[in-house]
């Protein structure tokens, strides 16, 4: 019989996400969660909830998360480890506070939490450790008594996570027409963030010039180029590119945009293009319409062959991955001897978050990092 695997101190894993409407009735409801605080009237809303509406008004992010809901549970019990798992969102049904609190009730005292985004930055970190200490504090306020909350490090080089790139992109090559395959460019994508945002992610000894986030990310795209170049035998150009932009235009964001990107490589003779959204973990909102939709059809305007390579999503690969991480940071909190796994230069991520790393405008508790009141 194989030994039971021990999470000890935890006792239970939180998938902590973005949230999304699953129908037409949600999206301005959803829209008015994600941008609460910041005025923007509700036509204004209307009109950015065009993108939902083309799909009928449903993100796919809820199912993709059910989907790996799934296969977390599955393999932990495959592997022997007894853990439960719960999933929470920021901006949509199951809502943060309501699963902690349902952790709570079921007598969840040391939580470890997953985040769905693999880099360091404000947005992909900071924010989800904020709405942790508002959510800790609500049931404070309950008179309940919070868990302790750590977080997962960041997993962008876990091999679970870069490996079903890699084959993503090989398969999206090997999709290409032949006359064309390889001599085919490599944009890898991610989500554009103000610059301000990139040159301060990470901790502080990393700000600057893009900081952690641009780092991170051109580190896995070598890593994914070098593998194919192995594999394949071509060593095919490629470079870091942006999409969905949503700040006032007076804001410098991370740039190139995708679909300049490809107007730039068709002017340039590439002859194909493999879109590859490295920055992103399933086939959510910014994936099917900054790149299913509005890349492709920009492509297809200038005659452009494409292919769109998959999100790592439930790949079995990633769920072992998030095992890997979840006893690799239950040995270091019991003081058990332990090798972090990750490839590429940039080396295993801090397990906790100092003081300056992704910092917000206005300052603002944060759960689970060395400044957070939830010691």
């Amino acid at each position: 019989m194989r030994d039971a695997l021990d999470a000890t101190p935890y006792d239970a894993l939180l998938l902590l996400s973005f949230g999304g409407p699953e129908g037409p009735d949600d999206v301005v409801p959803f829209l008015e969660n994600v941008t609460r605080g910041r005025g923007i009237p509700k036509e204004r809303l209307k009109e950015v909830g065009q993108h939902y509406f083309l799909f009928g008004g449903v993100s796919p992010i809820n199912d993709q998360n059910r989907a790996l809901l799934d296969a977390l549970r599955k393999d932990f019990a495959d592997h022997g480890l007894d853990l439960p798992v719960y999933w929470g969102n920021r901006n949509w049904a199951p809502y943060l506070t309501d699963t902690l609190r349902e952790m709570v009730a079921d007598g969840r005292r040391r939580v470890l939490v997953l985040a769905t985004s693999a880099y360091a930055s404000y947005s992909g970190c900071r924010q989800y450790r904020e709405n942790l200490a508002d959510s800790l504090a609500a049931l404070e306020a309950e008179g309940l008594e919070p868990p302790k909350i750590d977080k997962l490090r960041h997993y962008f080089n876990h091999p679970g996570f870069v490996e079903p790139v890699i084959d993503g992109v090989l398969r999206s090559l090997a999709d290409l027409p032949e006359d064309v395959r390889d001599r085919a460019h490599i944009a890898f994508t991610t989500h554009s963030i103000p610059t301000t945002a990139a040159d301060t992610s990470g901790p502080v000894a990393d700000h600057g010039d893009g900081g952690a986030y641009v780092a991170q990310h051109l580190d896995v795209a070598r890593l994914v180029a070098d593998a194919v170049r192995e594999r394949t035998g071509v060593d095919h150009p490629w470079q870091l590119v942006y999409e969905s932009r949503s700040g006032a235009p007076h804001i410098p964001w991370l740039e190139p945009d995708i679909c300049d990107h490809l107007e730039e490589r068709h002017a340039a003779g590439v002859p194909a293009v493999v879109m590859a959204p490295i920055g992103f973990v399933s086939d959510h909102m910014e994936v099917l319409y900054d790149l299913d939709t509005e890349a492709t059809a920009k492509a297809g305007e200038l005659g452009l062959p494409v292919r769109r390579s998959a999100t790592v999503g439930a790949d079995p690969r990633f769920a072992a991955a998030i095992r890997e991480l979840v006893l690799e940071r239950a040995a270091a909190e019991s003081g058990r001897a332990v090798t972090p796994c990750a490839l590429g230069a940039l080396g295993a991520s801090h397990d906790l978050c100092p003081v300056g790393c992704c910092p917000s405008r206005a300052a603002k508790p944060a759960a689970a990092g060395a400044d957070s009141p939830y010691a």
